[in-house]
């Protein structure tokens, strides 16, 4: 089995969105049964609180529904997961300053290195902003998770 785990900073916005999106998109290839996929936050602010509720709509319009819980990333999650996405440069050094000894297991790669119209390098976080932040992100993502399922199949030959 793969191990897949998208991180932002709360766990309420990007990384539930991608993990919505990507357990959609596995689904629909009948691959369920071969990818495990979670997410989690750098920071403890919104431990076991729902989605922020305008991402909540935004998947919803989409028919997906977003039912993580919030939590934390842990040291543990370093060796528990083969890849762990992170949606921005912060959540990205946040992830590898985990890693006291380099020993770590999971590939630790940015979510955006499998968009397919990259402008940037982060996932922006749409937290402060009005609905079109939250659409702007369900699109990167929704492409950053089909496009990685096909890293997925490729490379694991699912």
């Amino acid at each position: 089995m793969v191990k897949v785990l998208f991180v932002c900073l709360g766990n309420i916005c990007r990384s539930p969105m991608a993990e919505g999106l990507f357990k959609k998109h596995v689904e629909e290839k009948g691959l369920s049964e071969m990818i495990h996929i979670d997410s989690a936050g750098t920071s403890n602010y919104h431990i076991g609180k729902q989605p922020d509720s305008r991402m909540c709509k935004t998947a919803l319009k989409r028919g997906i529904t977003l039912d993580h819980k919030g939590r934390q990333l842990g040291v543990s999650d370093l060796d528990e997961y083969d890849y762990i996405l992170a949606m921005d440069q912060y959540n990205f050094r946040d992830i590898r300053s985990l890693d006291k000894d380099s020993q770590i297991k999971a590939s630790v790669i940015m979510m955006r290195d499998y968009d397919s119209e990259k402008s940037q390098i982060d996932v922006p976080d749409p937290y402060y902003g009005g609905e079109e932040g939250f659409t702007e992100v369900y699109d990167i993502l929704d492409r950053c998770t089909r496009n990685f399922l096909k890293f997925l199949c490729e490379k694991h030959r699912l």
